[in-house]
């Protein structure tokens, strides 16, 4: 019933922690003195990013934060993280100096078998963090040497609940300093189109309302939020940080029909939220504890809430209350009508409840099962009704039947699927196991209540999730014979404003039709009707592909089928158990997934003294969890080393780092698909990277340069005698006569003489070869089905001065120190982009100012470089010209 996506970032930075992240903006500024703001105790975190894709309500966010140490000698870095508990971490990552340190999911007993050979060798310290409410807490801590900087990124994924009309995305925000470059960014895709999008926090002020920056229009919703240093300042002088609090947004979705069907790639997703049908009158027992451990404050607040409640309740509702302590009493024998009378009397009652004696659980529970059964014998309550019970305790049964297991079997024997029962745990003294396995096994579900200043609101929004049901015996009917794998597929009620989701695979891939047949019972008559759909119908809808995520209905529904699988797990015992448990295990590894069944390793190179930490999903109902990655104290990951670097990515434009000027120049390579280009070639250390251009499907008549981009990259070491061969498809590595082959599916770290290459699932990967440079190579996918354009790869080079001074090529001829100057900048034919006249090699070059795009970190959209663009090939720049620089083949 959550629909919150919840996301709490803390950084905590104690007086001998520090943080700060690489830069990779071109300035040509100096640091103002109220820069020094930004640095607390010697660290800078000089950006931090909350970068959300929501496509058909599934999130996919990722957080990224930069640190720098700016102190003279080394420090800890601490990143935590809150998510929501309906949450999977998909992926975690540490890019240290430009090399990234990724994390692998693993089976949990594998993986506590790793973290705990590495505490024995003191490699490690673990780090047990309490869930809060409604998120868990994700923690790693890492020392850095003083000058060096560290990049934090964490990704995971959701499937957002709708509730009371709305998919809400709830963002906590409290970075404790300035932050130099803040941004929180929303991307909403919906195909049935966005209806209402708003965005609000509770730290924003008059002045920062007209920060927020959102749009949407018909498919597309936007929301940006990104206050400059002065903005975040809690006053003009202050170096205080006013980003303290909750940042929210909310949307809803058009509802011309009561089914969204979306059909990719062999998989299925449908959405069913019906709207204007009459809601459903409701039989509702409060099963109330009042033992003498609910006294004070909790009996008090209870009261407080039954009273809100009894101001909602429908005249056409039946009700009752039941109270257990050491005996059982009720209200009235019968469930009776909310007329106002009625209604008069319940408050009277209500504000005398108080507490007495011990728990008989079982005595309460049981009576108003069997009232409400009698009820519907006797037809006392329509029959065209909602029936539920809601039982609250804030102990353990230990009057009258105290067993939880045959408690359990006797609750489950008398409602027999009737009607779902909820139960609701006050405080951390219940057992809260027992009641979510007899909440599920009775098709409910079960909630905690925190002992906090506002339970009262948290019993009484618990009854407003609830209190409006529409339909009941809902029955979604798939072909058996065509699908499988099919998720959750009927339900006891439906509630006004919220939403079944069903997915599921086609056994056939290659099916893109599906017919669904809708049963349900409303306030008047039965509903039942047809809707169908095929792939063309959700291509059609799916034209905007700027905001879409990968896989992204696959992955839905494996989160789906992994989120049921362990609730079904929870009331499971046996074989059946066992069962549940492979399935589920088997999906979160395959997908990526942190479950209750896998947990996260991260691992260092044994370069930086092999350490170990493992980060586990807590389970509601346990005290604490490991819940977060811990990296020893007192290691020294790696040693600062220019910021600076040489790339080629895109079409393809090539960005030539300038240190010296703290500026870059930029060229583009027009040339034909299918030419190699030389990019590297260093004869004393014998490495060589060529690249191979591939253009668009079609080409585009109305231009007159095409389109190309990288299509495939070959990097060669003589003297290692190894190839690497990368594709958007694949990456080879050939050894002498041996070959081993990865996909950009696999996350990897594989170590051997003179290499160590890092696959970070389908985003990038990092190739080190000794003591030479280092390399990433950034992975740019696009949409399958797209009409014009293909996947291809980037180049960004790393360390590039530990190349010999004879290194050529396109790129190579300029890890060695250039000089440039720039001369008369007037306005060019684009009044944004000055032209200038560049003096470099004894040339006198006319340039543009402009910028290329970096996309080491972000794949899809980049980071704009600002550089100074040669034009015709980069002609004047490069040594001769850039047909000299083609080569037959990849090696």
């Amino acid at each position: 019933m959550e629909n919150h996506l919840l996301l709490c970032i803390f950084l905590l930075i104690p007086a001998f922690a520090s943080s700060d992240f690489l830069v990779a903006h071109v300035r040509n500024i100096k640091k103002r003195n109220a820069d020094n703001d930004l640095v607390v105790n010697g660290i800078e975190i000089y950006s931090m990013k909350i970068d959300s894709k929501i496509t058909s309500r599934f999130a996919h966010n990722v957080i990224t934060s930069r640190a720098v140490n700016r102190g003279n000698v080394h420090k800890e870095v601490f990143f935590d993280v809150e998510l929501p508990k309906t949450a999977f971490i998909t992926n975690f990552s540490m890019t240290i100096d430009g090399v990234t340190y990724p994390g692998t999911i693993k089976e949990k007993e594998v993986a506590k078998k790793q973290y705990e050979k590495a505490v024995s060798k003191g490699q490690t310290a673990g780090l047990v963090k309490a869930s809060g409410r409604k998120t868990e807490k994700f923690t790693v801590s890492v020392n850095i040497e003083a000058a060096s900087k560290v990049t934090f990124e964490l990704t995971y994924e959701e499937l957002l609940k709708r509730q009371f009309g709305k998919y809400e995305m709830f963002i906590k925000v409290k970075p404790k300093q300035l932050v130099k470059d803040f941004e929180i960014e929303v991307n909403i895709f919906e195909p049935q189109g966005i209806t209402e999008l708003e965005a609000e926090g509770t730290f924003i002020t008059n002045d920062l309302q007209n920060i927020i920056k959102k749009f949407f229009s018909d498919k597309k919703g936007h929301i940006s939020f990104r206050p400059t240093l002065d903005q975040q300042r809690t006053c003009a002088n202050c170096s205080q940080s006013v980003l303290d609090g909750d940042f929210t947004v909310r949307y809803d979705v058009k509802r011309t029909a009561p089914d969204d069907l979306q059909i990719v790639n062999g998989y299925f997703v449908h959405f069913f939220a019906p709207t204007n049908l009459p809601k459903l009158p409701k039989n509702v027992i409060f099963v109330i504890d009042i033992s003498g451990s609910m006294s004070g404050r909790e009996i008090e607040q209870t009261r407080e809430a039954l009273l809100k409640i009894l101001d909602d309740i429908k005249e056409d509702d039946f009700f009752n209350f039941i109270l257990f302590g050491s005996e059982v009493q009720t209200w009235k024998e019968t469930l009776i009508k909310a007329t106002p009378e009625n209604l008069d009397e319940a408050r009277k009652f209500v504000r005398g409840i108080d507490t007495a004696g011990m728990t008989n659980l079982h005595g309460g529970i049981m009576r108003g099962i069997d009232m409400l059964n009698a009820a519907h014998e006797r037809n006392l309550v329509p029959r065209r009704s909602a029936s539920i019970i809601i039982m609250l305790t804030d102990g353990q049964p230990n009057v009258g039947v105290s067993n939880t297991q045959e408690i359990q079997e006797h609750v489950k024997k008398a409602i027999e699927g009737k009607y779902p029962l909820y139960n609701l745990g006050f405080g951390y003294g219940v057992d809260y196991s027992f009641l979510e396995k007899m909440a599920l096994e009775n098709k409910g579900l079960a909630r905690r209540i925190y002992p906090d200043s506002d339970a009262a609101l948290q019993l009484q929004g618990f009854y407003d999730e609830v209190s409006n049901p529409m339909l009941t015996d809902i029955e979604l009917n798939y072909p058996e014979n065509e699908i499988s794998d099919l998720t959750k597929n009927s339900f006891k009620h439906f509630y006004d404003g919220s939403e079944i989701v069903v997915a599921g695979r086609f056994i056939d891939n290659n099916q893109n039709h599906l017919t669904v047949d809708v049963r349900g019972e409303g306030a008047n008559d039965a509903l039942s009707y047809t809707t169908q759909q095929d792939a063309q119908q959700t291509d059609k809808a799916f034209q905007e592909q700027e905001y879409i995520f990968g896989d992204y209905i696959e992955r839905l529904w494996a989160y789906l089928t992994i989120e049921q699988l362990l609730e079904k797990r929870i009331a499971a015992t046996g074989e059946e158990k066992e069962n549940l448990t492979a399935k589920a295990l088997d999906l979160s590894l395959k997908y990526k997934f942190v479950t209750p069944l896998t947990s996260m390793v991260v691992t260092k190179p044994e370069d930086y003294n092999n350490q170990d930490g493992i980060a586990d999903k807590p389970i509601e109902g346990t005290a604490q969890a490991i819940t977060g990655v811990t990296l020893a104290p007192q290691s020294y990951l790696y040693t600062a080393h220019p910021t600076w670097y040489t790339s080629v990515d895109g079409d393809p434009h090539f960005i030539i780092s300038v240190p010296q000027k703290e500026d870059a120049i930029c060229f583009n390579i027009n040339e034909n698909p299918g030419a190699v280009l030389n990019l590297i070639n260093d004869p004393v250390t014998g490495i060589t990277v060529n690249g191979e251009l591939i253009g668009d499907k079609r080409a585009n008549s109305d231009a007159k340069i095409q389109n190309t981009y990288f299509g495939k990259l070959g990097i060669a070491n003589k003297h290692l005698d190894l190839k690497l061969t990368v594709t958007p498809e694949k990456i080879t590595i050939q050894n002498g006569n041996e070959k081993t082959g990865f996909t950009w599916l696999d996350s990897v770290t594989l170590q051997q003489e003179g290499l160590t290459l890092i696959i970070n699932r389908k985003k990038n990967l990092v190739l080190s070869m000794g003591s030479s440079a280092s390399f990433v190579i950034v992975l740019h996918q696009v949409w399958k089905k797209h009409p014009l354009h293909q996947d291809f790869l980037g180049l960004y080079t790393l360390e590039s001065d530990k190349l010999s001074e004879q290194t050529h090529g396109l790129l190579g001829q300029f890890f060695h120190p250039i000089d440039f100057t720039i001369l008369e900048i007037h306005p060019g034919s684009d009044p944004k982009k000055p032209d200038a006249t560049m003096i470099v090699k004894n040339n006198e070059l006319t340039v543009t100012r402009g910028w290329q795009k970096d996309y080491r970190r972000d794949p899809k959209h980049g980071v704009d470089i600002p550089c100074w663009f040669v034009h015709n090939n980069g002609a004047g720049l490069i040594d001769g010209v850039h047909t000299d620089y083609i080569v037959s083949s990849l090696f």
